[in-house]
């Protein structure tokens, strides 16, 4: 008498939603995923092949395992860089890290 009888209702908002709403989950984390991994990754891999394309003769350059040097020749796939007077190394265009802005190191 005090207690109304339950009948069973439809799904209300979730029931319309129900497939939509097992993946939306996924979409969102994939979103999140995009703009905090993947978009600055793919912004750096840009910037750091204008950075490459960008060198000449004469500039002067960090390799990935800290050697400066200052670029004497550029080819296709390497540069050949002057570490001291008389040494040279011939080393990967992808190996360089940085390029050094003019007058960073005077004697090389």
């Amino acid at each position: 008498m005090f207690i109304s009888p339950a009948f069973a209702q439809d799904g209300g908002i979730m029931g319309s939603f129900g497939s939509l709403g097992g993946i939306l989950p996924l979409i969102l984390i994939f979103v999140v995923f995009y703009f905090l991994l993947i978009r600055p990754q793919q912004k750096k891999v840009k910037e750091h092949r204008a950075m490459l394309d960008a060198l000449r003769r004469g500039d002067k350059i960090v390799t990935n395992g800290g050697i400066i040097g200052k670029v004497t020749r550029v080819d296709e796939q390497f540069f050949v860089i002057e570490v001291a007077k008389g040494v040279e190394l011939k080393l990967q265009k992808h190996a360089v890290s940085a390029a050094l802005p003019k007058g960073t190191i005077k004697k090389i």
